[in-house]
C-alpha cells in the first residue's frame, strides 16, 4: 500500500494506492498524520471491502510531503561507512543523532531556496522511516517492525559551514533551514520493499552522484528504532532520516548548490523526487 497527500501547499488531500487503484481518503481521515497512520493500512482495506472509498483522481497533482507535519524529525549521521570517510571521519561506534525542524518539511518537486548568505548547500540522499506506533524502551530491534508505518525518500539538506564551522558543536543549526527535507512523494508500506537491500541515488543536473544500497548502512533500520527508544519516545508520524551514502559535496569531489541547479533523488521501490534549486 501507499499513502500520499496531493494538492496545492496547504490544502492536500490523503490518497492511497491499493492493487494499483488510488482511493479518496477523506472518508476515514482528513490527513496523513500520526493518528491515521496507527491504524491506517486496517482502516483503508476494512473501507475498500465496504465499498466507501471513492476511486481518485490524481493525474497532474502536486505531491505534498506523505505524512503530514511531523513532531519530530530524527537524523542519523555518518551511517554509510564511505560517506564518513569523505567527510573525514572514522566510521562512529555510537549512533549519531541530530535533529531537524519539523518545519523543514516540504514536498518532494517543491523549490526550495538556497538559505541567504549560504555558500555550500550541499545534497543527501536517505531513506526515511515513519513511524506508526509510539516505540518506547523497545526490548530489542526483532519489536521495531511493529512500529514502522512505512518508508519515504529524503533529501537532508545541509549547509555545511552553519553545520561544521559555525554550529558550536551542533548540527542542526546547518540542518533546519526552510525547505531543506523534501519527503516522499510516497510512504511505501514496509510489506511492499525490502527495507535492507534499496538502492539510493542522487543525480545533479543530470549528473550521477550517489549510488549505494541501504544493505551498507552501519547502524540498519531495525537497530535504529531499538536505539533510539532508548533514548526518547518515537511518537506516530515522526520521522526518521537513515543516513546518506558517499557522493555529496562535502567530499570535495563536486561543488556546492546554486541557484537554478536541479537534484533528482531515486529509491528503489519508492519514487523519485525533483528539486530545482532558487
Amino acid at each position: 500500500m501507499r499513502f500520499a497527500r496531493c494538492g496545492a501547499s496547504g490544502a492536500e488531500k490523503p490518497v492511497a494506492v491499493v492493487d494499483d487503484t488510488t482511493y479518496d481518503l477523506t472518508p476515514l481521515t482528513d490527513d496523513i498524520d500520526g493518528a491515521f497512520l496507527e491504524s491506517a493500512a486496517a482502516r483503508v482495506r476494512e473501507a475498500i471491502a465496504a465499498g466507501s472509498l471513492p476511486v481518485a483522481d490524481i493525474e497532474g497533482s502536486r505531491f505534498g510531503a506523505p505524512v503530514a507535519r511531523p513532531s519530530a524529525i530524527y537524523c542519523v549521521g555518518m551511517n554509510y561507512a564511505a560517506h564518513a570517510a569523505e567527510s573525514g571521519s572514522a566510521p562512529p561506534e555510537n549512533l549519531v543523532m541530530f535533529m531537524k525542524a519539523p518545519n523543514t518539511v516540504v514536498g518532494p518537486h517543491d523549490e526550495v531556496r538556497i538559505p541567504r548568505s549560504s555558500t555550500k548547500t550541499d545534497w543527501e540522499v536517505e531513506l526515511a522511516i515513519v513511524i506508526g506506533k509510539q516505540a518506547s524502551y523497545l526490548d530489542s530491534p526483532e519489536q521495531s517492525a511493529d512500529h514502522i508505518a512505512g518508508f519515504t525518500i529524503a533529501n537532508d539538506l545541509s549547509e555545511r559551514v552553519w553545520q561544521l564551522e559555525t554550529s558550536g558543536g551542533q548540527w542542526s543549526k546547518g540542518k533546519s533551514a526552510p525547505g531543506f527535507s523534501p519527503l516522499g512523494p510516497w510512504l511505501v508500506t514496509p510489506d511492499e520493499v525490502d527495507h535492507a537491500d534499496l538502492r539510493l541515488r542522487s543525480f545533479v543536473n543530470g549528473e550521477p552522484r550517489q549510488d549505494s544500497s541501504t544493505s551498507d548502512l552501519i547502524f540498519d533500520v531495525p537497530y535504529i528504532v531499538w536505539h533510539l527508544s532508548q533514548y526518547l519516545a518515537l511518537e506516530p508520524g515522526d520521522v526518521i532520516m537513515t543516513g546518506t551514502p558517499e557522493g555529496v559535496a562535502l567530499s570535495g569531489r563536486f561543488p556546492y548548490l546554486k541557484a537554478g541547479d536541479v537534484v533528482e533523488l531515486e529509491i528503489d521501490g519508492l519514487g523519485a523526487q525533483r528539486q530545482v534549486f532558487a
